[in-house]
């Protein structure tokens, strides 16, 4: 294992000496945490797959293909459709608004009002994105090390950490892009080959394992639909991915680019189901489907491959993680303690430098918070589904019908955020936090209420429509003025 180890070290050493070249790159606000807005395709594509392809993606992707065969492979599968949708229909408009979260969006569609309630929620959902990443990295650190659940999160967490705070969205984007690159020779180009090779070819996987193996819907059209509704509604949604739009250089970057990575989570949803399928093979007896992707590796990987292929894993675990934790820290300083502190003064360069000081000091405070949470939670499935639940049945109406309907008010949205989180709450506690009622009917309520309390209020003034409009058109809003200086090629 020396080899294997070796591979690690570098690559973690790897991550720390970016995110310090990362912190000489961020002097403003706009470079610390979007990259001063200016990836271009190359980059942003390979960034933006990075972050939605995270451990849940490849581990529990490969655990759902030993579960379930080739059907497995729709909870990645509707990530990509997510993406996609994103990156067509809406990507182009979000990367013209020139903001920094989602609550600013909405504050600028529905006149300043909705941005509060909007970011709690928003800020509770990344973090237990983050929590739920950071938790990985206990799997992964012990299949290397045999290491001790707690001191595996703290590494992990730490090194996430400490280039995050460094460099921000700069440091994020080299070692997400560094990520992507490990990931595609890891995952892909490795483990998929030699794990149906090691099965002996397709037709040994089809002679041993029953058909349901290989029924496109055999995991069941409820749960596809659940799907559907949680992640690729999510990724409309998500601050974690909105942030990365945010980073391209243009609308063409963003439509393009994101096109090109929900494209690449397609063919990643089914290698990992093929992953998960030849396992089955090999090891019909596993204690569980998630440890699938680490028995394949221990057992089946030579040595040098078996270390790149882990630090695959753990890379798409940590581009998770640290996207998670930005958009966690961009969301508690940006659109909670803000609010609290009054208006932030935004001209000047001390100013510029002191919104980085503080932008960092909050990814710092949130990563000390998720290490510790990771350490204390057990039940990560249920937090996450929480959190997703309350993203989608609270937050998904007010933001898509503010960019689809005019006819949406700031009441309205309002009041399908408060409902539709109550309701999914509620309906959690009858139903059970993992099942799919929650969801469902969270989300009908939220919009039932949307649609009903914007038609009974008085529309949205027109000068906030105008403004909004200006802005959609790219037409509105200061540059930054790490925007001001000449562009640089990235990507």
């Amino acid at each position: 294992m020396a080899v294997d180890y070796a591979v690690i070290v570098v690559y973690l050493a790897g991550m720390l000496a970016m995110g310090w070249w990362g912190m000489r790159r961020a002097k403003s606000k706009s470079e610390f945490l979007v990259a001063g807005r200016r990836l271009g395709p190359w980059m942003y594509s390979g960034t933006m797959a990075a972050i939605v392809l995270g451990g849940a993606s490849t581990i529990g992707g490969v655990g759902l293909g030993y579960q379930y065969g080739l059907s497995g492979a729709w909870m990645v599968f509707t990530i990509g459709l997510g993406l996609l949708a994103l990156s067509v229909f809406f990507s182009a408009r979000i990367a013209r608004l020139k903001v920094y979260t989602v609550s600013e969006m909405l504050d600028l569609r529905y006149g300043g009002r909705a941005g509060l309630i909007s970011g709690i929620v928003m800020w509770a959902y990344t973090l237990m994105l983050a929590v739920t990443s950071t938790i990985a990295y206990a799997t992964i650190f012990d299949v290397l090390f045999d290491m001790n659940r707690t001191v595996a999160i703290i590494l992990g967490g730490t090194i996430v950490v400490a280039y995050s705070t460094l460099g921000g969205m700069w440091s994020i984007t080299l070692t997400d892009m560094v990520q992507f690159v490990v990931k595609t020779i890891g995952v892909l180009l490795l483990l998929l080959p030699i794990a149906v090779i090691k099965a002996g070819g397709f037709g040994e996987m089809k002679a041993k394992l029953p058909t349901e193996y290989f029924d496109p819907l055999g995991i069941g059209g409820e749960t596809i639909f659940t799907y559907v509704l949680i992640y690729t509604f999510g990724m409309l949604i998500g601050q974690d991915i909105w942030q990365r739009v945010f980073t391209a250089r243009s609308d063409r970057v963003a439509r393009l680019g994101g096109t090109v990575a929900g494209t690449y989570c397609l063919v990643y949803a089914v290698a990992g189901a093929v992953i998960g399928t030849a396992a089955k093979v090999m090891y019909p007896q596993l204690p569980t489907a998630d440890a699938a992707f680490a028995t394949i590796v221990k057992d089946e990987l030579p040595v040098g491959v078996r270390g790149l292929v882990l630090a695959a894993a753990l890379a798409a675990v940590m581009s998770t993680s640290s996207g998670a934790l930005i958009a966690c820290a961009t969301v508690a300083n940006n659109d909670i303690w803000s609010r609290f502190e009054g208006a932030v003064t935004r001209s000047g360069d001390s100013a510029e430098h002191d919104e980085v000081k503080g932008n960092r000091a909050f990814i710092l405070i949130m990563g000390i918070a998720v290490i510790l949470i990771a350490i204390a939670l057990n039940n990560v499935v249920e937090a996450l589904t929480v959190a997703y639940n309350l993203l989608v049945g609270g937050l998904l109406v007010p933001i898509l019908g503010g960019l689809l309907w005019r006819r949406g008010t700031a009441a309205g949205a309002l009041a399908a955020v408060a409902v539709g989180g109550l309701a999914v709450i509620g309906l959690m506690a009858g139903y059970g936090i993992l099942a799919n009622e929650p969801v469902y009917y969270g989300l009908l309520a939220s919009l039932a209420v949307y649609v009903i309390v914007s038609l009974a209020t008085k529309p949205t003034d027109a000068a906030v429509l105008t403004a909004w409009r200006e802005r959609l058109a790219g037409r509105g809003g200061e540059p930054e003025p790490g925007e001001r200086v000449a562009e640089v090629a990235a990507g």
